[in-house]
Protein backbone atom coordinates (compact mmCIF):
# COMPACT_ATOMS: atom_id res chain seq x y z
CA UNK A 1 0.00 0.00 0.00
CA UNK A 2 0.20 2.77 -3.91
CA UNK A 3 1.94 2.22 0.82
CA UNK A 4 -0.25 2.39 1.58
CA UNK A 5 1.78 4.14 3.59
CA UNK A 6 3.79 5.26 2.36
CA UNK A 7 1.09 1.72 -1.11
CA UNK A 8 0.03 -0.45 0.83
CA UNK A 9 -1.67 -2.50 0.09
CA UNK A 10 -2.59 -0.69 -2.89
CA UNK A 11 -0.35 1.70 -1.07
CA UNK A 12 0.97 3.71 -2.07
CA UNK A 13 -1.71 1.83 -3.09
CA UNK A 14 1.61 4.77 -0.04
CA UNK A 15 3.44 3.70 -0.18
CA UNK A 16 1.23 1.86 -0.68
CA UNK A 17 2.56 3.32 2.07
CA UNK A 18 -2.52 2.59 -0.70
CA UNK A 19 -3.94 -0.30 0.59
CA UNK A 20 -4.22 -3.69 -0.85
CA UNK A 21 -5.44 -7.04 -0.46
CA UNK A 22 -3.04 -9.71 -1.62
CA UNK A 23 -5.35 -12.44 -0.19
CA UNK A 24 -4.24 -14.46 -3.99
CA UNK A 25 -8.13 -15.28 -5.60
CA UNK A 26 -8.63 -15.82 -9.29
CA UNK A 27 -10.06 -12.47 -10.17
CA UNK A 28 -7.95 -9.74 -9.15
CA UNK A 29 -5.04 -8.95 -6.82
CA UNK A 30 -6.46 -5.25 -5.78
CA UNK A 31 -8.06 -3.85 -2.57
CA UNK A 32 -11.83 -5.92 -2.40
CA UNK A 33 -14.15 -6.81 0.07
CA UNK A 34 -14.42 -10.11 1.84
CA UNK A 35 -18.20 -11.99 1.10
CA UNK A 36 -19.38 -15.39 1.34
CA UNK A 37 -18.64 -17.15 -1.79
CA UNK A 38 -20.86 -20.01 -3.29
CA UNK A 39 -19.02 -22.68 -2.14
CA UNK A 40 -16.27 -23.90 0.61
CA UNK A 41 -13.51 -25.93 0.66
CA UNK A 42 -11.72 -24.80 -2.73
CA UNK A 43 -8.34 -25.29 -3.74
CA UNK A 44 -6.96 -22.68 -6.61
CA UNK A 45 -3.96 -23.75 -8.05
CA UNK A 46 -3.05 -25.62 -4.80
CA UNK A 47 0.75 -26.99 -5.48
CA UNK A 48 3.59 -27.38 -2.89
CA UNK A 49 1.37 -26.24 -0.25
CA UNK A 50 0.58 -22.52 -1.73
CA UNK A 51 -3.04 -22.50 -0.78
CA UNK A 52 -3.83 -23.96 2.11
CA UNK A 53 -7.43 -25.43 2.19
CA UNK A 54 -10.09 -23.62 4.41
CA UNK A 55 -12.84 -26.31 4.33
CA UNK A 56 -16.46 -25.30 4.97
CA UNK A 57 -15.24 -21.41 5.05
CA UNK A 58 -16.09 -18.77 1.56
CA UNK A 59 -12.83 -18.30 -0.12
CA UNK A 60 -13.57 -16.59 -2.81
CA UNK A 61 -13.16 -12.72 -2.62
CA UNK A 62 -15.65 -10.09 -4.07
CA UNK A 63 -14.66 -7.08 -5.79
CA UNK A 64 -16.74 -4.14 -4.19
CA UNK A 65 -13.96 -1.41 -4.06
CA UNK A 66 -14.91 1.11 -7.06
CA UNK A 67 -11.96 2.02 -9.37
CA UNK A 68 -12.00 5.75 -8.23
CA UNK A 69 -11.37 4.31 -4.69
CA UNK A 70 -8.18 2.93 -6.38
CA UNK A 71 -7.51 6.02 -8.30
CA UNK A 72 -7.49 7.78 -5.13
CA UNK A 73 -5.55 5.12 -3.02
CA UNK A 74 -2.65 5.15 -5.75
CA UNK A 75 -2.50 8.80 -6.08
CA UNK A 76 -2.60 9.75 -2.27
CA UNK A 77 -1.82 6.94 -0.19
CA UNK A 78 1.14 7.70 0.04
CA UNK A 79 1.17 11.17 1.22
CA UNK A 80 1.26 9.95 5.20
CA UNK A 81 3.62 10.52 7.86
CA UNK A 82 7.11 10.07 5.65
CA UNK A 83 5.98 12.93 3.99
CA UNK A 84 4.16 15.01 6.41
CA UNK A 85 6.39 14.21 9.58
CA UNK A 86 9.46 12.13 8.88
CA UNK A 87 10.63 14.74 6.47
CA UNK A 88 11.33 17.38 9.58
CA UNK A 89 13.93 15.29 10.76
CA UNK A 90 15.67 14.27 6.98
CA UNK A 91 15.31 18.59 6.60
CA UNK A 92 17.38 19.22 9.89
CA UNK A 93 19.82 16.88 9.15
CA UNK A 94 20.73 17.11 5.49
CA UNK A 95 18.84 20.49 4.71
CA UNK A 96 16.15 20.74 1.83
CA UNK A 97 18.96 19.61 -0.74
CA UNK A 98 20.38 16.64 0.85
CA UNK A 99 16.67 15.44 1.20
CA UNK A 100 15.63 15.84 -2.39
CA UNK A 101 18.88 14.20 -3.37
CA UNK A 102 17.63 11.22 -1.49
CA UNK A 103 14.11 11.71 -2.90
CA UNK A 104 16.00 11.58 -6.38
CA UNK A 105 17.99 8.33 -6.43
CA UNK A 106 15.01 6.75 -4.48
CA UNK A 107 12.80 8.39 -7.60
CA UNK A 108 15.29 6.17 -9.89
CA UNK A 109 14.90 2.95 -8.44
CA UNK A 110 11.53 3.30 -8.42
CA UNK A 111 10.92 4.50 -11.83
CA UNK A 112 12.75 0.95 -13.13
CA UNK A 113 10.90 -1.15 -10.12
CA UNK A 114 7.43 0.06 -11.40
CA UNK A 115 8.16 -1.41 -14.96
CA UNK A 116 9.69 -4.60 -13.31
CA UNK A 117 7.06 -4.99 -11.03
CA UNK A 118 4.56 -3.99 -14.47
CA UNK A 119 5.76 -6.68 -16.94
CA UNK A 120 5.37 -9.33 -13.80
CA UNK A 121 1.90 -8.44 -13.01
CA UNK A 122 0.58 -8.47 -16.22
CA UNK A 123 1.85 -11.80 -16.75
CA UNK A 124 0.34 -13.21 -13.76
CA UNK A 125 -2.57 -11.40 -12.65
CA UNK A 126 -4.27 -14.32 -10.69
CA UNK A 127 -1.51 -15.50 -8.89
CA UNK A 128 -2.25 -17.04 -5.68
CA UNK A 129 -0.73 -14.75 -3.08
CA UNK A 130 0.12 -11.37 -5.47
CA UNK A 131 3.53 -10.36 -6.08
CA UNK A 132 4.28 -11.13 -2.33
CA UNK A 133 4.13 -14.86 -3.68
CA UNK A 134 6.71 -13.76 -6.58
CA UNK A 135 9.65 -14.90 -4.21
CA UNK A 136 8.77 -18.52 -3.50
CA UNK A 137 8.12 -18.85 -7.30
CA UNK A 138 10.82 -17.43 -8.66
CA UNK A 139 13.80 -17.07 -6.39
CA UNK A 140 13.60 -19.86 -3.31
CA UNK A 141 10.83 -20.95 -0.97
CA UNK A 142 12.98 -19.10 2.09
CA UNK A 143 13.69 -16.20 0.08
CA UNK A 144 9.69 -16.04 -0.23
CA UNK A 145 9.28 -16.83 3.27
CA UNK A 146 10.83 -13.84 4.74
CA UNK A 147 10.15 -11.06 2.36
CA UNK A 148 6.52 -11.83 3.22
CA UNK A 149 6.49 -11.79 6.65
CA UNK A 150 8.86 -8.69 6.50
CA UNK A 151 6.28 -7.06 4.53
CA UNK A 152 3.83 -8.78 6.66
CA UNK A 153 5.78 -6.85 9.77
CA UNK A 154 6.18 -3.37 7.76
CA UNK A 155 2.19 -2.99 8.10
CA UNK A 156 2.11 -4.59 11.75
CA UNK A 157 4.73 -1.94 12.54
CA UNK A 158 3.39 0.92 10.87
CA UNK A 159 -0.18 0.74 12.62
CA UNK A 160 1.52 1.97 16.10
CA UNK A 161 3.87 3.90 14.27
CA UNK A 162 0.84 6.17 12.85
CA UNK A 163 -0.85 6.43 16.11
CA UNK A 164 2.03 7.56 17.63
CA UNK A 165 2.92 9.98 15.64
CA UNK A 166 -0.71 11.08 16.46
CA UNK A 167 -0.36 11.32 19.40
CA UNK A 168 2.89 14.18 18.78
CA UNK A 169 1.09 15.70 16.29
CA UNK A 170 -2.29 16.66 18.59
CA UNK A 171 0.00 18.60 20.72
CA UNK A 172 0.23 21.26 18.60
CA UNK A 173 -2.77 22.26 20.15
CA UNK A 174 -2.42 20.82 23.91
CA UNK A 175 0.94 19.87 25.13
CA UNK A 176 -0.68 18.64 28.68
CA UNK A 177 -3.06 15.77 26.96
CA UNK A 178 -2.23 12.42 27.92
CA UNK A 179 -0.79 10.56 25.06
CA UNK A 180 -2.21 7.53 26.20
CA UNK A 181 -6.05 8.84 25.87
CA UNK A 182 -5.60 10.42 22.54
CA UNK A 183 -4.03 6.67 21.55
CA UNK A 184 -6.86 4.99 22.85
CA UNK A 185 -9.46 7.17 20.72
CA UNK A 186 -7.13 6.92 17.21
CA UNK A 187 -6.76 2.78 18.15
CA UNK A 188 -10.93 2.30 19.04
CA UNK A 189 -11.42 4.30 15.55
CA UNK A 190 -9.16 2.43 13.56
CA UNK A 191 -10.48 -0.81 15.42
CA UNK A 192 -13.90 0.04 14.39
CA UNK A 193 -13.31 1.25 10.48
CA UNK A 194 -11.39 -2.32 9.95
CA UNK A 195 -14.05 -4.38 11.87
CA UNK A 196 -17.39 -3.02 9.64
CA UNK A 197 -15.57 -4.01 6.38
CA UNK A 198 -13.46 -2.68 3.50
CA UNK A 199 -16.39 -0.97 1.55
CA UNK A 200 -16.42 1.41 4.97
CA UNK A 201 -12.40 1.32 4.91
CA UNK A 202 -12.38 2.46 1.39
CA UNK A 203 -15.06 5.33 1.40
CA UNK A 204 -13.26 6.53 5.06
CA UNK A 205 -9.71 6.27 3.02
CA UNK A 206 -10.72 7.86 -0.52
CA UNK A 207 -12.31 10.95 1.63
CA UNK A 208 -9.02 11.47 3.60
CA UNK A 209 -7.02 10.87 0.67
CA UNK A 210 -9.15 13.67 -1.00
CA UNK A 211 -8.38 16.48 1.58
CA UNK A 212 -4.50 14.65 2.00
CA UNK A 213 -4.10 16.06 -2.26
CA UNK A 214 -6.11 19.29 -2.00
CA UNK A 215 -3.91 20.25 1.20
CA UNK A 216 -0.77 19.46 -0.64
CA UNK A 217 -2.03 21.55 -3.61
CA UNK A 218 -2.92 24.45 -0.71
CA UNK A 219 0.34 24.49 0.68
CA UNK A 220 2.52 24.73 -2.25
CA UNK A 221 0.23 27.91 -3.37
CA UNK A 222 -0.04 29.70 -0.07
CA UNK A 223 3.68 28.82 0.36
CA UNK A 224 4.30 30.83 -2.85
CA UNK A 225 2.42 33.71 -1.66
CA UNK A 226 4.60 33.32 1.49
CA UNK A 227 7.81 33.63 0.20
CA UNK A 228 7.22 36.30 -2.17
CA UNK A 229 5.50 38.28 0.74
CA UNK A 230 2.22 38.37 -0.48
CA UNK A 231 1.03 36.41 2.57
CA UNK A 232 2.48 36.12 6.15
CA UNK A 233 4.05 38.73 8.21
CA UNK A 234 7.98 38.05 6.91
CA UNK A 235 7.81 39.86 3.74
CA UNK A 236 9.91 38.80 0.74
CA UNK A 237 12.10 35.73 1.34
CA UNK A 238 13.23 34.58 -1.60
CA UNK A 239 16.27 32.63 -1.90
CA UNK A 240 17.25 33.81 1.64
CA UNK A 241 17.52 30.13 3.46
CA UNK A 242 19.39 28.69 0.69
CA UNK A 243 22.22 31.04 1.11
CA UNK A 244 22.51 31.21 4.75
CA UNK A 245 22.22 28.43 6.48
CA UNK A 246 22.52 26.38 3.45
CA UNK A 247 20.44 24.32 0.80
CA UNK A 248 22.61 21.51 2.33
CA UNK A 249 23.85 21.01 5.77
CA UNK A 250 27.64 20.45 5.26
CA UNK A 251 28.44 20.20 9.25
CA UNK A 252 30.51 16.93 9.57
CA UNK A 253 29.74 14.25 6.73
CA UNK A 254 27.57 15.90 3.94
CA UNK A 255 27.40 12.28 2.15
CA UNK A 256 26.49 10.48 5.58
CA UNK A 257 23.92 13.29 6.01
CA UNK A 258 22.34 12.13 2.30
CA UNK A 259 22.69 8.71 3.67
CA UNK A 260 20.54 9.21 6.40
CA UNK A 261 17.72 10.90 4.96
CA UNK A 262 17.39 7.59 2.39
CA UNK A 263 15.21 5.45 4.69
CA UNK A 264 12.73 8.29 5.13
CA UNK A 265 12.56 8.59 1.47
CA UNK A 266 11.92 4.74 1.34
CA UNK A 267 8.75 4.57 3.86
CA UNK A 268 7.03 7.65 2.44
CA UNK A 269 7.48 6.19 -0.81
CA UNK A 270 6.70 2.42 -0.06
CA UNK A 271 3.76 0.85 -1.75
CA UNK A 272 4.66 2.65 -5.03
CA UNK A 273 4.58 -0.43 -6.46
CA UNK A 274 1.08 -1.31 -6.23
CA UNK A 275 0.11 1.48 -8.05
CA UNK A 276 1.44 -1.05 -11.41
CA UNK A 277 -0.37 -3.44 -9.85
CA UNK A 278 -4.01 -1.38 -10.20
CA UNK A 279 -3.79 0.37 -13.28
CA UNK A 280 -3.10 -3.09 -14.79
CA UNK A 281 -6.25 -4.94 -13.14
CA UNK A 282 -8.53 -1.51 -14.07
CA UNK A 283 -7.54 -1.66 -18.21
CA UNK A 284 -6.76 -5.41 -18.86
CA UNK A 285 -7.14 -4.65 -22.44
CA UNK A 286 -4.84 -1.95 -22.77
CA UNK A 287 -1.85 -3.30 -20.27
CA UNK A 288 1.46 -1.23 -21.87
CA UNK A 289 -0.61 2.15 -21.95
CA UNK A 290 -2.21 1.21 -18.49
CA UNK A 291 1.83 0.62 -17.25
CA UNK A 292 3.04 3.56 -18.86
CA UNK A 293 0.08 5.72 -17.39
CA UNK A 294 1.12 4.43 -13.80
CA UNK A 295 4.98 5.60 -14.07
CA UNK A 296 4.04 8.81 -15.42
CA UNK A 297 1.67 8.98 -12.19
CA UNK A 298 4.89 7.55 -9.62
CA UNK A 299 6.92 10.35 -11.54
CA UNK A 300 4.69 13.24 -10.78
CA UNK A 301 3.66 12.55 -7.41
CA UNK A 302 7.55 12.25 -6.37
CA UNK A 303 8.42 15.47 -8.51
CA UNK A 304 4.85 17.34 -7.30
CA UNK A 305 3.49 16.35 -4.03
CA UNK A 306 6.70 15.29 -2.11
CA UNK A 307 9.86 17.25 -4.31
CA UNK A 308 7.86 20.86 -4.63
CA UNK A 309 6.34 20.72 -1.51
CA UNK A 310 9.17 19.73 0.08
CA UNK A 311 11.45 22.84 -1.70
CA UNK A 312 8.64 25.39 -0.72
CA UNK A 313 9.29 24.35 2.77
CA UNK A 314 12.82 24.88 2.30
CA UNK A 315 12.23 28.55 0.83
CA UNK A 316 10.18 29.43 4.14
CA UNK A 317 12.39 27.82 6.87
CA UNK A 318 16.09 26.90 7.45
CA UNK A 319 17.37 23.68 8.34
CA UNK A 320 18.39 24.91 12.00
CA UNK A 321 14.44 25.95 12.88
CA UNK A 322 14.42 24.76 16.35
CA UNK A 323 11.06 24.17 15.75
CA UNK A 324 11.78 20.36 13.20
CA UNK A 325 12.20 17.37 14.63
CA UNK A 326 15.49 16.40 14.63
CA UNK A 327 17.09 19.44 15.85
CA UNK A 328 17.16 18.31 19.42
CA UNK A 329 14.60 21.06 20.71
CA UNK A 330 12.05 21.38 23.20
CA UNK A 331 10.00 23.19 20.97
CA UNK A 332 9.97 20.66 18.12
CA UNK A 333 6.49 20.37 16.30
CA UNK A 334 5.89 16.88 14.41
CA UNK A 335 5.27 18.34 10.80
CA UNK A 336 7.58 20.82 9.03
CA UNK A 337 4.69 22.02 6.89
CA UNK A 338 2.85 23.36 10.04
CA UNK A 339 6.52 24.80 11.25
CA UNK A 340 6.24 26.82 7.82
CA UNK A 341 3.10 28.38 8.33
CA UNK A 342 3.52 29.24 12.00
CA UNK A 343 7.23 30.31 11.80
CA UNK A 344 5.78 32.94 9.14
CA UNK A 345 2.78 34.48 11.02
CA UNK A 346 0.28 32.83 9.09
CA UNK A 347 -3.04 32.46 11.52
CA UNK A 348 -5.53 29.95 11.35
CA UNK A 349 -4.44 28.06 8.31
CA UNK A 350 -1.72 26.01 10.48
CA UNK A 351 -5.08 24.36 12.48
CA UNK A 352 -6.61 23.19 9.52
CA UNK A 353 -3.17 21.82 7.87
CA UNK A 354 -2.55 19.82 11.58
CA UNK A 355 -6.12 18.58 11.57
CA UNK A 356 -5.54 17.68 7.75
CA UNK A 357 -2.44 15.93 8.83
CA UNK A 358 -3.94 14.17 11.79
CA UNK A 359 -6.64 12.89 9.73
CA UNK A 360 -4.37 11.66 6.99
CA UNK A 361 -2.12 9.59 9.52
CA UNK A 362 -5.02 8.09 11.23
CA UNK A 363 -5.99 7.03 7.41
CA UNK A 364 -2.14 5.47 6.72
CA UNK A 365 -3.04 3.99 10.41
CA UNK A 366 -6.65 2.34 8.41
CA UNK A 367 -4.59 0.89 5.95
CA UNK A 368 -1.79 -0.64 7.50
CA UNK A 369 -4.09 -2.67 9.53
CA UNK A 370 -6.04 -3.25 7.02
CA UNK A 371 -3.63 -4.28 4.59
CA UNK A 372 -1.48 -6.33 7.59
CA UNK A 373 -4.67 -8.59 8.15
CA UNK A 374 -5.18 -9.33 4.45
CA UNK A 375 -1.08 -10.04 4.25
CA UNK A 376 -1.37 -12.36 7.45
CA UNK A 377 -4.48 -14.20 5.51
CA UNK A 378 -2.03 -14.51 1.85
CA UNK A 379 0.45 -15.83 4.87
CA UNK A 380 -2.11 -18.79 5.69
CA UNK A 381 -2.93 -19.37 1.72
CA UNK A 382 0.78 -19.57 0.69
CA UNK A 383 1.44 -21.76 3.76
CA UNK A 384 3.53 -19.46 5.05
CA UNK A 385 1.25 -19.20 8.31
CA UNK A 386 -1.15 -21.45 10.46
CA UNK A 387 -4.10 -22.68 8.43
CA UNK A 388 -5.95 -21.03 11.50
CA UNK A 389 -5.50 -17.90 10.06
CA UNK A 390 -7.25 -18.55 6.64
CA UNK A 391 -11.09 -18.85 7.97
CA UNK A 392 -13.46 -15.74 7.08
CA UNK A 393 -15.89 -15.22 9.28
CA UNK A 394 -19.79 -15.12 8.12
CA UNK A 395 -19.67 -12.12 6.71
CA UNK A 396 -16.37 -12.89 4.47
CA UNK A 397 -14.20 -10.61 6.61
CA UNK A 398 -10.65 -12.46 8.05
CA UNK A 399 -11.39 -11.63 11.81
CA UNK A 400 -9.08 -14.13 13.19
CA UNK A 401 -6.04 -11.92 11.23
CA UNK A 402 -8.27 -8.58 12.21
CA UNK A 403 -7.75 -9.67 15.69
CA UNK A 404 -3.85 -10.14 15.57
CA UNK A 405 -3.55 -6.70 13.63
CA UNK A 406 -5.78 -4.94 16.88
CA UNK A 407 -3.19 -6.42 19.24
CA UNK A 408 -0.55 -5.65 17.73
CA UNK A 409 -1.58 -2.55 17.11
CA UNK A 410 -1.53 -1.94 20.93
CA UNK A 411 1.87 -1.53 20.73
CA UNK A 412 0.75 2.21 20.37
CA UNK A 413 0.51 2.84 24.06
CA UNK A 414 4.73 3.35 23.68
CA UNK A 415 3.27 7.00 22.75
CA UNK A 416 3.44 7.28 26.73
CA UNK A 417 7.40 6.68 26.60
CA UNK A 418 8.85 10.08 27.23
CA UNK A 419 11.16 10.22 24.15
CA UNK A 420 8.72 9.98 21.50
CA UNK A 421 11.06 10.75 18.93
CA UNK A 422 13.14 7.78 19.32
CA UNK A 423 10.39 5.38 19.29
CA UNK A 424 9.39 7.44 16.07
CA UNK A 425 12.98 6.35 14.36
CA UNK A 426 12.46 3.03 15.52
CA UNK A 427 9.39 1.77 13.67
CA UNK A 428 10.29 3.88 11.02
CA UNK A 429 13.31 2.43 10.15
CA UNK A 430 11.94 -0.99 10.58
CA UNK A 431 9.02 -0.30 8.09
CA UNK A 432 11.61 1.88 5.87
CA UNK A 433 14.03 -1.68 5.39
CA UNK A 434 11.50 -3.83 4.99
CA UNK A 435 9.98 -1.73 2.20
CA UNK A 436 13.58 -2.39 0.85
CA UNK A 437 13.29 -5.99 0.86
CA UNK A 438 10.19 -5.94 -0.69
CA UNK A 439 11.91 -3.82 -3.72
CA UNK A 440 15.09 -6.24 -4.14
CA UNK A 441 12.51 -9.11 -3.89
CA UNK A 442 10.35 -8.00 -6.95
CA UNK A 443 13.65 -6.88 -9.03
CA UNK A 444 14.83 -10.48 -8.35
CA UNK A 445 11.96 -12.29 -9.22
CA UNK A 446 12.16 -10.19 -11.96
CA UNK A 447 15.54 -11.49 -13.23
CA UNK A 448 14.72 -15.11 -12.66
CA UNK A 449 11.82 -14.87 -14.38
CA UNK A 450 13.54 -13.80 -17.26
CA UNK A 451 15.98 -16.17 -17.15
CA UNK A 452 13.91 -18.66 -17.18
CA UNK A 453 12.10 -17.53 -19.93
CA UNK A 454 15.21 -17.74 -21.99
CA UNK A 455 15.87 -21.37 -20.53
CA UNK A 456 12.63 -22.95 -20.92
CA UNK A 457 12.53 -20.97 -24.84
CA UNK A 458 9.42 -19.21 -23.84
CA UNK A 459 9.27 -15.96 -26.16
CA UNK A 460 9.05 -12.43 -24.93
CA UNK A 461 6.52 -12.04 -27.31
CA UNK A 462 4.09 -13.57 -25.18
CA UNK A 463 4.31 -11.20 -22.46
CA UNK A 464 1.43 -8.66 -22.77
CA UNK A 465 3.75 -6.01 -21.49
CA UNK A 466 7.64 -5.55 -21.79
CA UNK A 467 9.59 -3.52 -19.32
CA UNK A 468 10.96 -0.81 -21.37
CA UNK A 469 14.61 -0.81 -18.86
CA UNK A 470 14.52 -4.92 -19.63
CA UNK A 471 16.71 -6.70 -16.76
CA UNK A 472 19.07 -3.73 -16.88
CA UNK A 473 16.57 -1.57 -14.90
CA UNK A 474 16.04 -4.73 -12.30
CA UNK A 475 19.64 -4.22 -12.00
CA UNK A 476 20.04 -0.63 -11.21
CA UNK A 477 17.63 -1.24 -8.87
CA UNK A 478 19.20 -3.94 -6.99
CA UNK A 479 22.46 -2.16 -6.88
CA UNK A 480 20.41 1.36 -5.75
CA UNK A 481 18.98 -1.27 -2.95
CA UNK A 482 22.42 -3.18 -2.02
CA UNK A 483 24.47 0.29 -2.01
CA UNK A 484 20.98 1.56 0.29
CA UNK A 485 21.62 -1.29 2.84
CA UNK A 486 25.52 -0.80 2.78
CA UNK A 487 25.48 2.88 3.82
CA UNK A 488 22.15 2.48 6.32
CA UNK A 489 24.52 -0.02 8.36
CA UNK A 490 27.64 2.50 7.87
CA UNK A 491 25.12 5.41 9.09
CA UNK A 492 23.59 3.36 11.91
CA UNK A 493 27.35 1.77 13.62
CA UNK A 494 28.41 4.72 13.12
CA UNK A 495 25.78 7.83 13.05
CA UNK A 496 26.82 11.23 12.68
CA UNK A 497 27.64 13.20 16.10
CA UNK A 498 29.59 9.70 16.90
CA UNK A 499 33.12 11.20 16.42
CA UNK A 500 34.01 7.53 14.52
CA UNK A 501 32.87 5.40 17.30
CA UNK A 502 30.23 2.48 16.89
CA UNK A 503 27.23 3.34 18.43
CA UNK A 504 25.22 -0.24 19.58
CA UNK A 505 22.17 1.11 20.00
CA UNK A 506 22.03 3.47 17.07
CA UNK A 507 23.01 0.71 15.09
CA UNK A 508 19.88 -1.45 16.72
CA UNK A 509 17.16 1.54 16.36
CA UNK A 510 18.04 1.82 12.42
CA UNK A 511 18.75 -1.21 11.26
CA UNK A 512 16.87 -3.79 13.09
CA UNK A 513 14.97 -5.28 9.77
CA UNK A 514 17.99 -6.96 8.61
CA UNK A 515 18.85 -8.93 11.63
CA UNK A 516 15.44 -9.92 11.78
CA UNK A 517 15.06 -10.91 7.83
CA UNK A 518 18.51 -13.45 8.50
CA UNK A 519 16.99 -14.74 10.95
CA UNK A 520 13.40 -15.19 9.13
CA UNK A 521 15.94 -16.12 5.91
CA UNK A 522 18.44 -18.96 8.27
CA UNK A 523 15.85 -20.13 10.33
CA UNK A 524 13.34 -21.44 7.33
CA UNK A 525 16.10 -22.91 5.71
CA UNK A 526 17.26 -24.99 9.18
CA UNK A 527 13.43 -25.90 9.08
CA UNK A 528 12.77 -26.93 5.55
CA UNK A 529 16.89 -27.93 5.46
CA UNK A 530 16.85 -26.74 2.21
CA UNK A 531 20.22 -25.54 0.89
CA UNK A 532 19.88 -24.19 -2.57
CA UNK A 533 20.27 -20.16 -2.90
CA UNK A 534 18.10 -20.33 -5.89
CA UNK A 535 15.65 -22.83 -7.99
CA UNK A 536 16.80 -23.50 -11.35
CA UNK A 537 15.91 -21.36 -14.44
CA UNK A 538 14.98 -24.73 -15.81
CA UNK A 539 12.61 -25.74 -12.93
CA UNK A 540 11.03 -22.39 -12.18
CA UNK A 541 6.86 -22.38 -12.86
CA UNK A 542 6.54 -19.90 -15.54
CA UNK A 543 3.02 -20.98 -16.83
CA UNK A 544 0.78 -21.85 -14.00
CA UNK A 545 -1.43 -18.42 -13.75
CA UNK A 546 0.10 -17.09 -16.24
CA UNK A 547 -1.53 -14.79 -19.05
CA UNK A 548 -0.02 -15.73 -22.67
CA UNK A 549 -0.93 -12.99 -25.25
CA UNK A 550 -0.35 -12.95 -29.46
CA UNK A 551 -0.38 -10.21 -31.90
CA UNK A 552 -4.31 -9.72 -33.46
CA UNK A 553 -3.16 -8.77 -37.17
CA UNK A 554 -6.85 -7.66 -37.52
CA UNK A 555 -6.93 -5.06 -35.01
CA UNK A 556 -3.45 -4.60 -34.72
CA UNK A 557 -2.50 -5.02 -30.75
CA UNK A 558 -1.64 -7.96 -28.19
CA UNK A 559 -4.46 -9.80 -27.10
CA UNK A 560 -4.85 -12.30 -24.23
CA UNK A 561 -4.76 -15.56 -25.54
CA UNK A 562 -5.99 -17.94 -22.29
CA UNK A 563 -4.46 -18.35 -18.97
CA UNK A 564 -1.44 -20.62 -19.78
CA UNK A 565 -2.03 -24.27 -18.48
CA UNK A 566 -0.54 -27.89 -19.27
CA UNK A 567 -3.41 -28.41 -22.03
CA UNK A 568 -2.33 -25.21 -23.58
CA UNK A 569 1.67 -25.18 -23.22
CA UNK A 570 2.15 -26.44 -27.19
CA UNK A 571 -0.02 -23.96 -28.41
CA UNK A 572 1.22 -20.93 -26.10
CA UNK A 573 4.80 -21.75 -27.73
CA UNK A 574 3.75 -21.74 -31.22
CA UNK A 575 2.76 -18.25 -30.89
CA UNK A 576 5.70 -16.57 -32.14
CA UNK A 577 9.48 -17.69 -32.48
CA UNK A 578 11.28 -17.15 -29.87
CA UNK A 579 13.15 -14.34 -29.64
CA UNK A 580 14.39 -13.55 -25.98
CA UNK A 581 16.56 -10.16 -25.69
Amino acid sequence: MIYNRNSFSLSDMSSAKASVSLDGDNDTNISKDFEPATCSGIVSNASDGEMAVCENTPNELKQTIKPFHVLMMSTATGIGTGLLVGNGRSIAIAGVGGTLVGYLIIGIMLTCCMQTVGELVVAFPSMPGGFNSYGKRFIDPSVGFTTSWLFFLNWTVVLPLEICVASMTIKFWNERIYPWLFVSLCFAMVCCVNFFGARCYADADCIFNCLKVLMIAGFIILGVLINTGVAGTSGYIGLKYFHNPGFFRNEGNLFKSIATTLVTACFSTGGTEFVALSCAEQNKDDMPRSIRRASIQVLLRIAVIFCVSLFIIGLLIPYNSPFLMGSGSELTHASPYVVALTTNGVKVVPHIVNAIILLSIISVANNAMYSSSRTLHSLADQGFAPKYFCKLDISGKPFRCLCVSAVTGMFSFIAEYKDQETVFVWLLSISGLSTVFTWSMICISHLRFRSAMKEQDQSLDQLGYKSPCGVYGSYISLVICGILLIVQFWVSLFPIGSNGKPDVASFFQNYMAVPVGLLLYLGHKCYTRNTQLFISADKIDINTNRDIYWVDDVIGKKTIFKELDEDTMEQSSALSEPRNK
